[in-house]
């Protein structure tokens, strides 16, 4: 792809990586096929192609973002199926973030527009705001039919009930049981404590009676990923900021083989720290190192290797693997191995590489497409078979389970619960349902 980039254009950092990322692509449109917004709309606008078409004049043009350039940006997932289906190797993500950035800055979007996306990056990375405001929630369903769509999306979306907050998400350490083979920090993270705080519980008895030291770092919190992919970038810089910094003490102190994370979006994000501060000298060389240093749990497992599983239950699971686990990271084997060393039958869904329309805030932003999205990808799931459902990320376990009566839980609670750990509440749920 040609470009007209000035050579003033060129001098911001920005506009310099993302004119090599546009002058890669070849205009070939492999990634249409690939693409969920383009598979439901039908519009090249709204496909990978259209965007970068999209992303280039704005870029190239300057001044404020059209209205139409916010709008396709806005409906594309993130969800990097495109990045898998390209023979180019066309990196769209750090193109399509640039684009949301830009958009953010220069496009005044409409009141209510405006508004909604300030409620969700000011509460989502906040546990106790995001509480406070999921009780709010829980509160006002009754009257949703009274409200704008939006509104009630956020509310559908919303549990029936609130699980307590969990002591393993304080700052601590967790001693390994027997030898010490691994020492790692977890990522707590923000909305998956309120939302399902067992996942964390199940990640660290997992990792513990594995050999693995458990560190909670103190002053880590959200990654950064819900306001970065926003376009918000100053909020998602500081948030990644503070678990570099975390982190970054602890590694001083003591050390640290891995710095392990059990939602795969945010796992995506940590692991391209060292891109987003790429040109600040003061923060570059430290976040690469943390990048690094990340690792999804199902990798580190996959290294550590599974026990020999203590109840073997031989249940068919259908594993979803979420889009920033197996676009994102590249990560396909090994949760898939570990699934079937710990005992269950694999299921593979059809058409896994296609989005549940989950995305971070998308659901909440996006509710049609992703209604749509998510009806997709249930029909695929329960055409499995399947007793259960498994994935690797928390906004793809709400979102599926929406549409679907099967138990859907994190790969981690299955693998605990195979190798000493208690079952997964999802299951008792589902066996009391019965």
């Amino acid at each position: 792809m040609q470009t007209h980039f000035s050579l003033a254009q060129l001098a911001d950092p920005d506009n310099a990586v993302s004119e090599q990322i546009l002058r890669s692509c070849v205009h070939c449109g492999f990634c249409l096929a690939t693409c969920p917004t383009y598979t439901v709309l039908g519009d090249e606008l709204d496909s990978p192609r259209g965007r970068i078409y999209q992303i280039k004049s704005m870029l190239e043009g300057g001044g404020p973002a059209p209205a139409s350039v916010a709008r396709h940006l806005d409906r594309c997932l993130s969800c990097l199926s495109c990045m898998t289906t390209c023979p180019s190797g066309v990196h769209y993500m750090h193109l399509v973030d640039h684009g949301r950035a830009v958009v953010e800055k220069t496009y005044r979007r409409p009141l209510q527009d405006r508004a909604i996306r300030a409620l969700l990056a000011a509460v989502l990375p906040r546990p106790r705001l995001f509480r406070l405001a999921l009780i709010g929630a829980i509160a006002a369903r009754p009257a949703a039919r009274l409200l704008p769509r939006r509104l009630r999306a956020m509310l559908a979306l919303a549990p029936r009930r609130l699980p307590p907050p969990s002591p393993v998400d304080r700052p601590q350490v967790f001693a390994a049981e027997g030898p010490r083979k691994r020492r790692v920090a977890l990522l707590s993270g923000c909305a998956q404590t309120v939302l399902d705080p067992a996942i964390n519980e199940s990640t660290v008895r997992l990792l513990t009676r594995h050999g693995v030291e458990v560190v909670v770092a103190p002053g880590a919190g959200c990654c950064g990923s819900l306001t970065h992919h926003m376009g918000r970038e100053e909020a998602a810089l500081a948030s990644a900021r503070a678990n570099i910094e975390a982190w970054g003490r602890v590694v001083e102190e003591a050390g640290l083989d891995a710095i392990v994370i059990n939602t795969s979006g945010c796992g995506t994000t940590v692991k391209d720290y060292g891109h987003m501060f790429r040109a600040d000298p003061a923060w570059a060389g430290r976040a690469a190192t943390i990048s690094a240093l990340a690792r999804d749990v199902t990798e580190l497992m996959d290294e550590v290797g599974l026990n020999p599983p203590a109840r073997p239950s031989g249940q068919a699971v259908a594993y979803h693997s979420a889009c920033s686990m197996q676009h994102g990271q590249r990560i396909a084997a090994p949760p898939r191995r570990l699934l079937a060393a710990a005992g269950f039958e694999l299921r593979e869904v059809p058409d896994g590489h296609l989005c549940c329309g989950s995305a971070g805030t998308y659901n909440l932003l996006q509710p049609e497409i992703a209604d749509e999205l998510r009806a997709r990808k249930v029909r695929a799931v329960e055409s499995t078979g399947a007793a259960i459902v498994a994935a690797g990320n928390i906004g793809c376990i709400t979102q599926i389970g929406l549409g679907t009566a099967l138990p859907v839980v994190h790969t981690v609670e299955l693998l605990d619960w195979a190798t000493g750990g208690p079952k997964p509440a999802a299951l008792k749920l589902a066996l009391a349902a019965v």
